[in-house]
C-alpha cells in the first residue's frame, strides 16, 4: 500500500483506472475474498462514472479513490467474507442504495447474486442505470421507491432472500425499511458502526415486532482500518410482517419502533 499512498503527496502524478483496478484486486486479496474476475476492473469503472456524474451532480461527498477505497469499496464487499450472509443465487435488495452501496459492488462481486437497486431519488437510478449498462450487467435490477412505499408494494414485499442498507440511521429505522422486503427465511443485513451497540436493545424490540428474530453482530474487520469499529448486524426473517409495517413514509424515522407503542 505504500506505493499507492504515494499518491496523495502534493504534485503526485493522478492514478489511472489501470492503476485503481490494480489497487482494489490487492485490497480484495487481503480480505480474502474470492470476486468474479472482472471484479477489480468493473469496479474501477464503477468509480470513473462516480467520479464523473459527482462532478455535476451531488451522488456522494468526496469521491477521492483513496478514501473511496476502504470506506465504500471495501466496506461493502468485507461482509461476503462471513459464511452464511449471502447464499449462493440469492435475491438481494439495497434498500436506499445512494450511490449504489453496498448493493451494485456486491453484484459485480458475485453475479450469482440477483440484486435490485432501490432509491427514492431518479438522479441516482440515472446514474446507476448507465453504469449498469457500461458494465454490462445482467444482475441488477433498479427501482424507484420510498422505502416505506416499497416495503408495502405486492411487487417487493416479502420477496427477497436479503435486504441490505449502508446509511446514517438508527438500527430500528434500518429493520422497518428492511424487514418487509424480507421473505420468511432470508434476512436483513445492516451495515453499522460503533453506535450498533447503543441500539441494540430497541433494536431487538423492532425485530420482533416485525416478525424478526435475535440480533446476531458480525464484526467488519478491514485489514488497512484496523481501528475501524464497522460491523454487519443481521436479523432473520422468522415470520411474516404484520401488514401496519413498514409506517407511513417518515414515521419510522420520527417515531423509531423500538422505542414507541407500535403504530
Amino acid at each position: 500500500m505504500g506505493e499507492v499512498l504515494g499518491n496523495q503527496v502534493s504534485g503526485a502524478v493522478p492514478m489511472s483506472e489501470k492503476e485503481w483496478a490494480s489497487a482494489l484486486e490487492e485490497a480484495i486479496g487481503e480480505l480474502g475474498l474470492s470476486i468474479d474476475f472482472r471484479g477489480p476492473e468493473r469496479l474501477a469503472r464503477y468509480h470513473r462514472l462516480l467520479t464523473e456524474w459527482n462532478a455535476h451532480m451531488n451522488l456522494m461527498g468526496d469521491t477521492d479513490f483513496l478514501l473511496s477505497l476502504d470506506r465504500h469499496y471495501l466496506d461493502s464487499l468485507a461482509p461476503l467474507g462471513t459464511p452464511g450472509l449471502f447464499p449462493e443465487g440469492a435475491s438481494l435488495i439495497d434498500v436506499g442504495t445512494g450511490a449504489g452501496f453496498p448493493g451494485l459492488p456486491l453484484a459485480i462481486a458475485r453475479l450469482d447474486l440477483q440484486v435490485t437497486l432501490l432509491d427514492s431519488l431518479q438522479k441516482r437510478l440515472l446514474f446507476l442505470d448507465a453504469v449498469v449498462k457500461e458494465l454490462g450487467l445482467t444482475n441488477v435490477t433498479l427501482c424507484h421507491e420510498r422505502a416505506e412505499d416499497g416495503g408495502r408494494s405486492p411487487a417487493l414485499r416479502e420477496q427477497f432472500d436479503i435486504a441490505t442498507a449502508r446509511a446514517v440511521a438508527s438500527l430500528p429505522v434500518l429493520l422497518e425499511y428492511l424487514l418487509p422486503f424480507v421473505k420468511p427465511g432470508g434476512q436483513a443485513l445492516c451495515y453499522k458502526g460503533p453506535a450498533a451497540g447503543e441500539e441494540w436493545e430497541s433494536g431487538k424490540r423492532t425485530s420482533k415486532a416485525l416478525g424478526g428474530g435475535e440480533l446476531i453482530r458480525y464484526p467488519i474487520v478491514l485489514p488497512r482500518q484496523p481501528e475501524w469499529e464497522h460491523c454487519v448486524v443481521a436479523a432473520a426473517k422468522k415470520e411474516k410482517t404484520l401488514r401496519q409495517y413498514p409506517r407511513k413514509a417518515g414515521v419510522p424515522e420520527r417515531k423509531p419502533l423500538g422505542s414507541v407503542d407500535k403504530g
